[in-house]
């Protein structure tokens, strides 16, 4: 059969067969560079028939992103290879960070006349959101939720009765849909503590786009990159590469860095945020000056260069519901150290043979960390090489993968319960 969509913002005409290919719509409130790769590596699978909904055209047009505070425009197209669709934003303020910043009442239309199989909500924190899971329901169609919490804390402090709150709401609205996606093991326990059955959680694993940073970092200068930073290439750099916020803890790794004192040491912050001028004058307070880089805001493109020309990477969140950017650092072969908040130490960080796992605020044992690596080189490269190695059984093939069994799973389940 022949049917049209939009693929690249364009009409188009595609051939599809509904008996062979699931016809799935996923929601997304906004263009996310994480995601784009994936849709794209989803539309090639023949398993597959998808249209991407998005409720807000952010990400994929230049403009201040709040948590850098700098202007962003992404360097890697965002909306080829795969099938979309702007749905109009009625909001009266748009801004896809509060509830009622996204309002797209014609998600109803394309869920009730888009033959779709399933619909994936990509988070409920926004008013479209419901939109969708209510159209959804109304007309029959299966849901699939994701989640890649591990708990219910959040990077701020919340008292026992507003998590036994979180527990209850979460709970129930996971009960509006056939299948939750989990994207760690540590969200498939965190489910299960919330008493979503064990048959309704499916681990999808949160994922970047292996093949690409793989490839990217084959092509890096090691050697250009320490020039271009001033670094030699003899020396040892320690990364942090996110955002210079609060909950990201960047003073942390600032503070084990200088206690550490490991001669030829070089500590490189990639990344921008309110934080900075903090961090730059304690920069000078601690004498390191010389022994720290802070490249500001790095585009996608350079960051293969940022993990390679680095040794260690870490992340010393106080939360972190999982934290891609391990999944990147490892990729392009680097060891990682995360704090115990840090979602992806359950499937990712194995605890001295790839990476650490260190207590949240903890300098001195980060200060330990760095004494033990940076002084081994041997070590060094055992673990980028068992880095590379975790990442081959956590990839967009075994992701796709899970899409498919839920959407088999969320279309046997209603049948099963007679929705």
């Amino acid at each position: 059969m022949t049917t049209s969509s939009h693929f690249d913002g364009k009409q188009v005409a595609t051939v599809t067969s509904r008996e062979t290919r699931r016809r799935l719509l996923l929601v997304s409130s906004h263009v996310v560079q994480y995601a784009s790769p994936i849709f794209r590596r989803m539309a090639s699978d023949p398993r597959l028939d998808i249209l991407v909904a998005y409720c807000s055209m952010q990400g994929a047009e230049p403009g201040i992103d709040p948590g850098f505070g700098v202007a962003v425009s992404w360097d890697e197209p965002q909306l080829e290879g795969y099938p979309w669709v702007h749905v109009k934003n009625r909001a009266l303020r748009p801004r896809v960070d509060r509830f009622f910043g996204l309002v797209n009442p014609g998600l109803w239309k394309l869920i009730r006349d888009g033959q779709f199989v399933a619909v994936y909500v990509s988070g409920y924190f926004y008013a479209s959101a419901w939109i969708a899971i209510f159209a959804a329901l109304c007309h029959g169609v299966p849901i699939l939720f994701t989640t890649d919490g591990h708990n219910l804390r959040t990077w701020s402090t919340q008292s026992r009765w507003k998590q036994g709150v979180k527990k209850f709401l979460v709970r129930r609205i996971f009960a509006l849909g056939e299948i939750v996606l989990a994207g760690s093991s540590g969200t498939v326990d965190y489910l299960k503590s919330l008493g979503v059955p064990p048959e309704r959680i499916i681990l999808s694993r949160n994922i970047v786009d292996n093949v690409w940073w793989k490839t990217r970092a084959a092509e890096v200068n090691r050697d250009a990159v320490r020039e271009a930073w001033q670094i030699p290439a003899s020396g040892t750099v320690v990364l942090f590469c996110a955002k210079l916020q609060p909950w990201k803890r960047p003073q942390d790794l600032l503070e084990a860095f200088a206690r550490a004192k490991v001669p030829d040491s070089f500590l490189v912050f990639a990344g921008d945020g309110s934080l900075r001028n903090q961090i730059e004058k304690r920069i000078q307070e601690l004498g390191v000056s010389g022994r720290v880089r802070i490249l500001g805001f790095v585009n996608q493109s350079q960051l293969p260069e940022v993990y390679c020309a680095s040794d260690l990477f870490v992340l010393p969140s106080l939360y972190e519901p999982f934290g891609l950017v391990v999944n990147e650092a490892m990729l392009c072969g680097c060891p990682v150290v995360v704090s115990d908040r840090v979602g992806a130490k359950y499937d990712l960080v194995r605890q001295g043979e790839n990476g650490y796992i260190f207590p949240v605020g903890d300098v001195e044992v980060l200060a330990t960390i760095f004494r033990d690596v940076l002084s081994d080189s041997g070590k060094r490269n055992l673990m980028s090489s068992a880095a590379r190695e975790r990442m081959e059984t956590w990839s967009p093939r075994e992701y796709i993968s899970s899409i498919v069994e839920a959407v088999d799973a969320a279309v046997r389940l209603r049948g099963q319960n007679g929705k």
